[in-house]
């Protein structure tokens, strides 16, 4: 096989291959296997034509297209790899030639990586992190342990309000016709959480067990369905059951609740250092993130617009699988959102773009400064995810290997290491305070 590479423009070029024509016998030696167990011919069975048969009620041209299909995607690869490049979309291929006894010729225009000059990255300069941790940071932990630890009671009196988990039957219409999601019965719904339609939690608000109200809201006009967008809808809602938070008791009784300790004061000193500890962590990730946003901003890169939808795409799948783990899904969110999957993905460029650039210069420095993956570093990295996946390293590996993710790991790790030599090797100027600290809650 012979591959050359030429480039047309910053991140596009055009690979040209020619194939031996043995390799074109070969793919078409395997088209007629898998198209013969398929072909009808009059007089043979399926699978038992003989070739010349075949080729002569057919003609041989017949297996081209499935020749290419097997042929193609190896020839490709092997190509890619010849000319050392990094493609990151789909080639946009065009056959030259391809016939039986043939050297196969095709040409691909590909998107590679794009080239990364960096800028200064060592010795940037970035703000301390102070931390310190308040009275006040104290005791809104202490309050998100409350609401952690909170019982749910049914309100046989009252009404509802804001906070109360109100579980109810809609069935909602749009100009008297039922519309696909309209209804459920017994649907769970926190109000005050602005998971609905807006407009309609408030309206609950104020309602009885028992209750029945028609509840009349306005679709968004940038709901994702775009047959309701816009739209007046009357939901009936009847009301089965209103379920009320009751937060226990700060006191000696909760601490031992809730940790190993036998009063209030010795858990609030643990929680005191618990909470510096995350806070450290915490300072310590925005001073990585903007040592790398730095050293990114200093550098001139070309992203291709395909890396960015891609990222994008990334994201977006990512946003699904947390929400699947929270009990929902991408639809049921822009359904309550009022949000087209368009305007999630508008929304989702501007980090996407920042990821991939972040990441072309990480990936810059460590080719630079020669920073490489060991295969301790592989196995440190297996024993500490064991312990949350509850398997051992090995297993882990085994894993890892057979759906091709060993790379991928091995990839992770390099970034991260070329975070930490380069935030080792920044400078911190006057410092500033961190404001907030990241709870178990808020992860």
């Amino acid at each position: 096989m012979k591959a050359t590479w030429e480039k047309i423009e910053k991140n596009l070029g055009v690979l040209e291959v020619e194939v031996e024509a043995e390799r074109v016998t070969e793919a078409l030696n395997k088209a007629f296997t898998k198209v013969s167990k398929k072909a009808n011919v009059p007089g043979f069975r399926k699978g038992k034509v003989p070739r010349s048969v075949f080729e002569a009620r057919y003609g041989i041209e017949s297996l081209y297209q499935d020749a290419i299909d097997i042929l193609l995607p190896e020839v490709y690869t092997e190509a890619v790899d010849e000319t050392d490049i990094f493609p990151v979309d789909r080639p946009e291929i065009d056959i030259d030639q391809f016939a039986k006894g043939e050297v196969f010729k095709f040409k691909a225009k590909v998107t590679v990586k794009p080239e990364v000059t960096l800028g200064q990255y060592k010795g940037v300069e970035v703000p301390t992190q102070k931390v310190e941790v308040t009275e006040e940071e104290l005791n809104q932990e202490l309050t998100r342990l409350q609401e952690r630890h909170a019982e749910l009671a049914v309100i046989e009196d009252g009404v509802a309000e804001n906070g109360d988990i109100a579980i109810l039957d809609f069935d909602g219409s749009v100009d008297g016709v039922p519309f696909e999601g309209g209804q459920a019965e017994r649907h769970s719904l926190e109000l005050g959480s602005n998971t609905f339609i807006p407009g309609f939690e408030e309206q609950v608000v104020g309602l009885a067990t028992g209750d029945l109200k028609d509840v009349e809201v306005t679709f968004p006009d940038t709901y994702h369905a775009e047959d309701l967008a816009g739209k007046q809808a009357i939901f009936k809602v009847k009301i089965h059951e209103i379920k009320r938070k009751h937060l226990p008791e700060l006191d000696d009784e909760f601490a031992k609740d809730v940790s190993e300790f036998e009063t209030l004061g010795e858990y609030k000193v643990d929680l005191m250092k618990q909470l510096e500890i995350r806070k450290n962590e915490e300072a310590q990730g925005v001073r990585e993130g903007l040592v790398v946003d730095k050293v990114a901003e200093l550098a001139e890169i070309d992203i291709p617009q395909s890396m960015i939808s891609s990222e994008v795409q990334n994201m977006v799948r990512d946003f699904d699988n947390r929400l699947r783990g929270q009990g929902m899904n991408l639809e049921m969110f822009l359904s309550f959102s009022g949000q087209t999957t368009d305007d999630l993905q508008e929304q989702m460029k501007g980090d996407a773009e920042k990821r991939v650039r972040n990441n072309l210069v990480l990936e810059q420095v460590a080719k630079d400064e020669k920073i490489e993956v060991s295969e301790e570093d592989v196995t440190k990295e297996l024993e500490t995810l064991s312990v949350s996946y509850k398997r051992t390293p090995e297993e882990l590996r085994s894993v890892l290997e057979a759906n091709g993710s060993l790379n991928s790991l091995r990839e992770e790790i390099s970034l991260r290491k070329t975070v930490e030599f380069l935030v080792s090797n920044s400078k911190e100027v006057a410092p500033v305070e961190v404001e907030e600290v990241v709870t178990e809650d808020d992860k």
